[in-house]
């Protein structure tokens, strides 16, 4: 059961192969107490694994799925969420651009299932299209879904549209609170990351929490060079 309940904590974080301090990142994510962290950029190389296992353990928790698998995203997990299966997801490589992926777990909170995945799309455009249509193939039909993750374009462009007739909301929209920009983490200037939530799951607040104690400039400067993003969800009950 997470703490407050039926009360769903995810945070979208990209945290750059962990090459910046490492420490200060697992304070972040510490500070804002997620219930489920959708990781963008996991380590992918060298001693992967560790890698991750020590953002697990600075972040205070449970290693799920993805990193070097999925080309990158990731999902970790507080104790009380229970994994039931996860699913590791390559897209075709376009030539000469970064592999992408996805990382998808169902699981339960407080009785209630979701699926939840973490998603980095491409930098061009028309690869980004192929990355949602990949994506949402990849999770299919099951409900109710979280997919975040860096989008590498601001809302409105074509890859937040077609999450939108997925029947996908921008959980920003819907409830915003905290800050709304989330790169760069020294001098914010554009919102490219985003939670979106499926029916089923009501969007109590979504944004940079710049007002948890612990999510400072500094930490937030140090740890990489995307900002958080948490969106506070409410499950529906599980079914008699």
């Amino acid at each position: 059961m997470t703490d407050s309940g039926s009360v769903l904590r995810v945070l979208s974080y990209n945290v750059r192969s962990m090459r910046d301090d490492v420490q200060a990142l697992g304070q972040v994510i510490r500070a804002c107490r997620p219930d489920v962290l959708c990781v963008q950029e996991a380590p992918r190389f060298f001693r992967w694994r560790a890698k991750l296992a020590r953002l697990a353990r600075e972040s205070g928790l449970v290693y799920a799925c993805g990193g070097r698998t999925t080309h990158g995203p990731a999902l970790l997990v507080a104790l009380g969420v229970d994994v039931l299966a996860v699913q590791e997801s390559r897209f075709p490589k376009t030539p000469g651009l970064h592999a992408r992926g996805l990382a998808v777990a169902d699981c339960t909170s407080a009785g209630s299932p979701f699926r939840v995945a973490s998603m980095h799309l491409g930098l061009r455009e028309d690869e980004r299209e192929r990355n949602v249509a990949a994506a949402l193939a990849a999770v299919a039909d099951v409900r109710p879904l979280v997919m975040a993750g860096d989008v590498n374009e601001p809302p409105g462009g074509p890859a937040w549209r077609l999450l939108h007739d997925a029947g996908l909301r921008d959980a920003y929209a819907a409830a915003p609170w905290g800050g709304e920009l989330t790169f760069s983490s020294a001098s914010p200037r554009r919102r490219i990351d985003g939670v979106f939530v499926s029916a089923g799951l009501a969007v109590t607040r979504c944004g940079v929490p710049l007002s948890l104690p612990g999510v400072d400039e500094g930490r937030l400067v140090a740890a990489t060079d995307h900002r958080p993003l948490l969106a506070e969800l409410a499950l529906d009950p599980p079914a008699a």
